[in-house]
């Protein structure tokens, strides 16, 4: 092959040398050509190059890492690898040419198909490979404990195979390019060393840790702007009028605001106290179910059903059950994002329509035919004016920009193409905040935001797919693949972060681990609008986000049109899924997909969203063999069980598992210790009992499993064969949630040989296994997050006290090895399921320094630990549930808890009076006191909380409401306008 392909260029420009081998040849002599070029090619690179660099990055690794595995065939494949890696820096600059470029789309497509070929190839034969290795160590069993390795005479015919099939693409790799010569398409260089967007990816390298992923609180409410009137008039519309049950319709086109609008009115002090009876939102978009709608309004305004009615109960029964929770109450129900007359239709004649209650059903939608099938009071949300729209803009788009004294050359042009349209200005915004602030900077971006309004008449849609294109190329996979989440879903930031990882879609840099380069990505697209957070954590953190179901529809179409994901109703040819779709989402729950189809297929991503194919028989029997995510949630579908077959063992391909919402226990075969390649195994709530097997498994950085037992113990055959098998030789593991046993009981000492663990959450601890559990944390200085509850409560007595003091038989909170906790500087977040009895008063010594958040259940702590807690300096979030206090009084201390913004006290059976003394709290935002039923009067010094901005009373006695409705003057009307009733969430808040 040669190493130089010359290019023919177009009639007003010079030939041009495009070197595959060596260099670029012939710069451009003409300046203004070749800036003109270089601005255009700047824009954002395509997919096409994102799927060629992963596939580049993996090929490197085994050249180097394993050349041995290749044997003869090495050249060949260092061959592709060069080729490849040449032709991924030609698309990082030319691949924006893509979109407009019939002929230029067709190469792309060919070079993108002959890399996937190349993909096929390679794994196909590891795949191959490391069969022949598991077969022939079934067969040497005694003597199993040696290395086995393939011999020749097995790995020669796999290597010519390779060998054969590699050449071939070399082949086809140099006809594809020579065509592009051949048939007169432009050369596409002018690029320096550094130029590229994906420099970003390492510019903020050196960035400080904490500021890199923090998310600013505002991050939504700056899509707030112009809807005050909006507010009034639908709240006036919810608080007035009939005293029937009645129904209020926010119409408008998507990108206007609708949810957000509503979510506001949802969220007002007004409304809270008007609908005291019961609130339930629930999303239902273009996939919905009655029977899941119905579910949601239950959990939301308390309705009782246990696990079993959940499961059974159809619509009728579920719909009784909500009308006769709501009867007799004057209720608000917000349906949001209605697509068909069937929701409606469905739902409404199980809301009461007493004549006397004025209960309100509100309702989001784009079809006005929706919302007069509702005979609703319909509000029709207005574009916004210019004056408006510039003020959202400029809240978006940063301070400084805001200031810049070049803005104003834009302000017309800006307002004009984005219409009105709340979605499109933020989105914009995002993308020119990370703009020079030069006149030429936002003049290309404005330029190119023209030729996309062009194409159609959604100016919405146009400025949505230019944000995309100015992408650097290493977030357009992930933007993309936020869509295949269901609409209007609730994404784990956690799940999505690992998930990227797992499809191999984050660089390294540096010493960063790839999660925390994910995070990062994660960062950057909510900055730039194309994700939004829908919670935080504590320390600032995106703990799940959310996007819009326009830039969701963006997503799928892209990624279809790049090959990234296909989802099933979007599949032309029926029921038949094609053989070339590489990763699959489904979510129709009729949709048939045959395993044999599956099994001939060459995907690498399974996402179900949905039940499987057939619970009844295996799950698996048949298998995509070069699968690499394999991910099962069917929590919205209540599916009762789940067969898995043992041939997932052989999926050594595989880095990312998850199962989970099933209602009966899942059980892993022992042959996942095929699975050697597994990095995450995530289960969630769902009950998994995991083999012992586990443990072979070095590579597994995430065991997500809260309700997982380890559900065997290692034989005395075992150990003879195999040496002791337990955790401690998972150093990789950064994040392990589990459920207590032998395992632990066996090796808890040596716990702290995990010194990558970020994340440790044990449940069902034997008291017994405490002392050395404790000793081995005191070593895990990495930790950021806690987790450690016993199964049974009672008092552990002959265990000494910390340093050999008298106290025997009394616990503290960390009673033995954390004399020194102030070393875990990284902690913020403990929740603690002891018995404690007391805490200590070294605060300096025994407590993390920068612990956030605590939250104590059943410690039975007699002391009141207010004077103890409100000395921590660093907490903000303190939550003390059942039974973690018995005593009968708490005080919050004079000066105590300076940056404490959340307190939730739930089921304190014992406390009766409750006082915050002055300058206590100053800046507490949340007070929830539920279920502390013998407090009988108003908490001393609760007024005196200026910035508290929730009160929220659930299941407190009749007297301390009457003390509460008895409170004179301006004091009662600020208890109003705070207080709310709403029923304790079981929303997990770790």
């Amino acid at each position: 092959m040669p190493n130089d392909l010359f290019i023919k260029g177009r009639e007003d420009r010079r030939d041009e040398v495009f070197s595959l081998g060596t260099k670029v040849l012939l710069p451009l002599p003409i300046e203004n050509t070749k800036h003109q070029r270089r601005r255009r090619r700047r824009r954002a690179t395509k997919m096409a190059e994102s799927s060629i660099s992963v596939f580049v990055e993996k090929l490197g690794a085994l050249v180097s890492q394993q050349a041995s595995l290749f044997g003869v065939v090495e050249g060949q494949v260092r061959q592709l690898r060069n080729e490849l890696e040449w032709i991924r820096q030609f698309l990082e600059y030319a691949d924006a040419e893509r979109r407009y470029d019939k002929m230029f789309k067709l190469w792309v497509n060919q070079i993108r198909d002959a890399a996937f070929d190349a993909e096929d190839v390679i794994d196909e034969f590891v795949f191959k490979l490391e069969r022949k290795r598991q077969q022939r160590f079934n067969k040497l069993k005694f003597l199993n404990f040696l290395p086995v390795c393939v011999g020749l005479p097995d790995k020669l015919p796999l290597v010519n195979e390779l060998n054969e099939r590699i050449s071939g693409i070399n082949i086809t790799l140099e006809k594809i390019l020579i065509n592009k010569g051949r048939y007169g398409m432009e050369d596409l260089r002018g690029y320096e060393a550094g130029s590229s967007s994906s420099s970003a990816s390492t510019a903020s390298s050196s960035e400080p840790w904490k500021e890199k992923r923090v998310i600013p609180s505002t991050v939504e409410e700056s899509n707030i702007v112009g809807m005050k009137n909006d507010v009034e008039a639908v709240k006036r519309k919810l608080l007035e009028g009939e005293m029937e049950r009645g129904v209020v319709a926010i119409v408008g086109m998507g990108g206007l605001g609708k949810t957000t609008l509503a979510k506001k009115i949802y969220d007002n002090r007004d409304v809270q106290r008007h609908f005291d009876g019961g609130r339930a939102w629930v999303s239902v978009s273009q996939e919905f179910s009655i029977r899941e709608l119905l579910l949601g309004i239950a959990h939301c305004v308390g309705t009782t059903l246990t696990e079993e009615q959940k499961l059974k109960f159809g619509n009728d029964k579920l719909g009784e059950k909500v009308n006769k929770s709501l009867q007799g109450k004057r209720y608000l129900i917000v349906l949001d994002d209605v697509w068909n007359t069937d929701v409606w239709r469905g739902l409404s004649s199980y809301f009461p329509t007493e004549s006397n209650m004025s209960s309100r059903v509100l309702i989001t939608t784009r079809n006005q035919q929706i919302a007069a099938d509702a005979h609703s009071d319909c509000y029709e949300l207005q574009h916004l004016d210019k004056d408006k729209s510039w003020e959202l803009f400029l809240n978006k788009v940063g301070s400084a920009a805001a200031t810049w004294a070049g803005l104003e050359e834009f302000r017309e042009g800006i307002v004009a193409k984005c219409k009105g349209l709340p979605l499109a200005i933020v989105v914009l915004g995002g993308l020119l905040s990370l703009k020079d602030l030069t006149l030429d900077s936002w003049r290309r971006v404005l330029k190119s935001m023209d030729w996309h309004l062009s194409q159609g008449p959604h100016s919405c849609l146009g400025i949505l797919a230019l944000s995309y294109n100015h992408l650097p190329s290493y977030l357009k996979p992930c933007f993309l693949y936020c869509g295949v989440f269901p609409e209007d879903s609730e994404i784990k930031a956690s799940k999505l972060i690992r998930l990227w990882v797992a499809e191999g879609f984050v660089q390294k840099r540096g010493k960063e681990t790839l999660e925390e380069i994910a995070e990062d990505y994660l960062s950057e697209l909510i900055k730039r609008s194309m994700i939004q957070v829908a919670d935080i954590c504590v320390d600032g953190r995106v703990k799940s986000c959310r996007i819009h179901d326009l830039l969701r529809d963006l997503s799928i179409s892209e990624a279809k049109e790049e090959k990234l994901f296909e989802v099933d109703e979007n599949i032309d040819d029926g029921n038949m899924l094609p053989t070339s779709v590489r990763r699959l989402i489904s979510n129709i729950h009729h949709q048939i997909i045959s395993p044999s189809h599956l099994q001939n297929s060459n995907l690498r991503s399974l996402i179900l969203n949905r039940p499987p194919i057939d619970v009844s028989s295996a799950f698996l029997q048949k298998y995509p063999k070069l699968l690499r995510v394999l991910h099962v949630d069917v929590m919205q579908n209540r599916v009762y069980g789940l067969k898995l077959s043992r041939k997932i063992g052989q999926l050594i391909h595989l880095k990312y598992l998850c199962l989970s919402g099933f209602h009966s226990t899942i059980r892993l075969p022992p042959s996942i210790e095929g699975l050697v390649n597994l990095k995450t195994l995530d289960s969630d709530h769902q009950l998994i009992y995991i083999p012992h097997t586990i443990w072979k498994l070095r590579p597994m950085r995430h065991l997500t499993c809260r309700n997982g037992w380890i559900s065997s113990r290692q034989s005395m055959r075992e150990r003879c064969v195999y040496g002791h098998l337990g955790f401690h030789k998972m150093t990789n593991l950064q994040t392990l949630s589990l459920r207590s046993g032998y395992w632990l009981k066996d090796d808890n000492f040596i716990l702290g040989k995990l010194t990558n663990l970020k994340q440790l959450k044990l449940n069902m601890i034997e008291p017994r296994s405490l002392e050395g559990l404790f000793q081995s944390v005191s070593q895990l200085t990495g930790l950021q997050n806690l987790k450690l509850v016993t199964d049974y409560f009672k008092l552990m007595e002959g265990l000494s006290a910390p340093n050999g003091g008298a106290e025997c038989g009394t616990m503290l909170l960390f009673p033995i090895g954390l004399e020194s906790f102030s070393r875990h500087k990284c902690l913020y977040k403990l929740f603690l399921g002891i018995h404690i009895k007391r805490l200590s008063v070294e605060t300096t010594l025994l407590y993390p320094p920068n612990l956030m958040q605590l939250k104590l259940y059943q410690t039975r702590l007699e002391e009141d630990p207010m004077p103890i807690l409100g000395r921590l300096p660093n907490l903000r979030n303190l939550i003390l549930l059942s039974r973690s206090y018995v005593g009968e009084k708490m005080k919050c201390p004079q000066g105590g808890f300076l940056v404490l913004e959340f307190l939730q006290m739930r089921e304190l059976r014992q406390l009766e009076d409750f006082s915050i003394e002055e300058t206590s709290m100053p800046n507490l935002k949340t007070l929830k006191i539920e279920l502390c039923r013998k407090i009988t009067r108003f908490p001393d010094g609760l007024l005196r909380l200026e910035k508290l901005q929730r009160l929220n009373l659930y299941g407190v006695s009749q007297e301390f409401m009457n003390v509460v409705s008895d409170t004179p003057g301006e004091d009662w009307n600020r208890i109003c306008l705070l207080t709310s009733y709403d029923p304790p969430q079981r929303k997990n808040l770790w």
